[in-house]
């Protein structure tokens, strides 16, 4: 694929990724804290990841190997057209494999292939505030945060308890980073929330329509909140994956047909593609 030509590397000019590499600078440092930044506009629509994209051109360099994920798969159409941007305005190396990747940009997902120090990884946030949906008003949420008020959401998952019996959260599980504050894990499934925990790569949050990035040193603690009598548990499958025959991973339901014969994937394509290939070894 050609490179365009009459851009700056990487798309953004030198400036404004100065000004983004300071937020992130400022969101390592208070892990779980919502940096604001000046977001610029993207040829994308807000929506597709815009966040998530102006985090990697402002520290993607020439050496490094992108790898772009959407709800686990590489050959999905968000993946696609922005690993392609990249590709266009760095013309640097993407790759499929997770091992060989030092920036993974995600959607929705976080590869079941653990990661190490040398990797970034980068996530496309919609709504970055977790209170959003029990307190509206910005002022009143940050004020929250200050103190350290986070009595409701607690509350918001015992009504769970009374109404279902567990807490019926299956995404965007609300997470404390380094015992402080109560951060949005984007919507991931929780699943996913326990690889978060002593990552030892760095992990950014880009949301681009609210202009906040947030992030989570590698080695920090991150804890999913519950209760004792009710502690946190994940996702699990009756089934194993239809194609390799996991039955540690993340699964996908995927209907077949109209009689609703159905059979389950790993969302991870790439880890899937692992798992098939060690069998036929």
């Amino acid at each position: 694929m050609a490179n365009l030509s009459g851009y700056n590397f990487a798309y953004l000019d030198e400036q404004t990724k100065r000004m983004i590499r300071r937020a992130i600078m400022k969101a390592v440092a208070i892990p779980g804290y919502q940096v604001p930044f000046g977001g610029r506009e993207m040829p994308m629509p807000y929506g597709w990841g815009t966040g998530g994209i102006q985090l990697t051109a402002s520290v993607i360099g020439e050496s490094d190997v992108l790898k772009v994920i959407d709800q686990g798969a590489d050959d999905t159409t968000n993946a696609v057209s922005i690993r392609n941007f990249f590709q266009r305005v760095t013309g640097v190396h993407t790759t499929d494999a997770t091992c060989d990747a030092t920036l993974i940009q995600t959607r929705h997902r976080i590869p079941e292939t653990p990661l190490v120090e040398d990797q970034i990884l980068i996530f496309q946030v919609p709504i970055p505030e977790p209170l959003r949906f029990i307190e509206p008003r910005e002022t009143e949420t940050r004020t929250m945060h200050a103190l350290e008020e986070y009595g409701v959401m607690q509350v918001k998952l015992y009504e769970d308890i009374a109404r279902f019996g567990h807490i019926a959260t299956t995404y965007a599980y609300p997470v404390k980073v380094n015992d402080r504050y109560v951060m949005d894990p984007s919507p991931i499934p929780k699943f996913d929330n326990p690889k978060m925990d002593m990552m030892p790569a760095l992990q950014l949050f880009g949301a681009g329509r609210e202009k906040r990035i947030y992030a989570v040193p590698p080695y920090t603690r991150v804890e999913s909140l519950d209760f004792d009598d009710h502690p946190f548990t994940v996702q699990r499958w009756d089934e194993p994956c239809a194609i390799c025959g996991s039955t540690h991973s993340y699964l996908d339901e995927v209907v077949l047909d109209d009689s609703g014969n159905r059979m389950f994937v790993c969302s991870d394509t790439d880890y899937c593609r692992q798992q098939s290939e060690a069998k036929k070894a």
